[in-house]
């Protein structure tokens, strides 16, 4: 990253926003609400891992509402002005439109977030929407019922996630994006198919290289589809324009239909690593604070807080964390062998 684009990137942030060792400012706050999830996708939570006999974490050791919107408001005083709500499967946490009215009322945050399966989006949008969600992005691999099925770990559920998206249309959760993770002979046949569906309806697709997150999605770099042959792909049916970032630190490469139906969205995270601009830290569900989606080891903040730690001392851990930072495993992934590569914690732990 140039020092010019390093410069906008912080210059978004509050005066004074804590920066890492790579001058990257803390902007974004994933908070993951839930471990459990009711899909079973091989690339996150494989049945064959995740069964009935796995251990989820009790209640009693998730955040409560109250101790997540705690730690919001100071992150936001070091920065933070979007929040994303991430799982597992965040709407399998009872009365998570409570958090959501709590999370917008933080007069910071500028851009509030929720990443779904979108199986239970139908029933939850409108209340959503009407306690403060900005939008919502869909995990969508595959509209082949028989492929959503396979990538999903046998859940007969693509019509209601269809249902959910239509539903938080409706409800004004825009942008609404659709984000799906490309492999090489599982789905990227039908990644044409996903794009001409939601094309003109205001949904943007977001194509994801396959990534190692996590230690058990069996992850090879041979299944990686690149982004190049997905975008040259998409450009030779429709034809596309290049689109200026929305924001700083944003991800994804955007394009629009040169036809006028929209865009679409490419994240490189294998083949064009996007490290010196992340600008996202992660709070797991029992209150692990990791400033890498790929990382190792994190810092327990639910400790701290229940055991009476006052704002300052929070606030003074967060800034002593992030620069501390100096995580861009991404960008190293090619030259570690695999074998020299730490264990990682697991994406449904703290959200894609």
């Amino acid at each position: 990253m140039t020092e010019r684009s390093n410069a906008k990137l912080v210059a978004i942030g509050a005066p004074g926003a804590v920066a890492d060792t790579r001058g990257r400012p803390l902007l974004d706050l994933r908070i993951s609400v839930m471990d459990r999830c009711n899909f079973r996708c091989p690339y996150c939570m494989p049945r064959e891992t995740f069964g009935e006999g796995y251990r989820f974490l009790p209640a009693a050791e998730r955040l409560s509402f109250e101790e997540i919107s705690r730690l919001a408001r100071l992150f936001a005083a070091e920065g933070v002005r979007k929040i994303r709500l991430t799982g597992g499967e965040p709407l399998l946490r009872t009365g998570i439109a409570d958090l959501v009215g709590e999370l917008s009322s933080i007069d910071e945050i500028t851009d509030l977030a929720l990443t779904t399966n979108g199986v239970l989006l139908a029933q939850h949008a409108a209340e959503l929407r009407a306690q403060g969600l900005s939008r919502v992005t869909v995990s969508l691999d595959s509209i082949d019922p028989v492929t959503f099925r396979r990538m999903s770990g046998g859940f007969d559920g693509l019509e209601r996630v269809l249902d959910g998206i239509r539903a938080a249309l409706e409800a004004g959760l825009a942008p609404v994006k659709v984000n799906a993770v490309v492999q090489r002979g599982v789905n990227d046949s039908e990644a044409l198919e996903l794009a001409r569906h939601f094309r003109g309806t205001g949904v943007v697709v977001r194509f994801i290289e396959y990534m190692d997150v996590g230690n058990r999605n069996h992850w090879r770099r041979e299944l990686v589809v690149p982004s190049q042959e997905l975008r040259d792909a998409i450009a030779a049916a429709w034809p596309l324009r290049p689109l200026a970032p929305a924001q700083p630190g944003e991800v994804a490469e955007r394009y629009a239909y040169a036809d006028g139906a929209g865009e679409v969205g490419f994240i490189s995270s294998v083949t064009q690593p996007f490290c010196g601009g992340c600008t996202r830290a992660r709070l797991s569900s029992d209150g692990v604070f990791y400033t890498c989606l790929f990382a190792s080891a994190g810092t327990d903040f639910r400790a701290r807080l229940r055991a009476g730690a006052d704002d300052a001392e929070l606030r003074a851990l967060i800034q002593a964390v992030w620069r501390r930072r100096e995580d861009r495993y991404s960008e190293l992934r090619e030259a570690a062998p695999e074998a020299a590569r730490p264990r990682k914690v697991e994406m449904y732990y703290i959200g894609g």
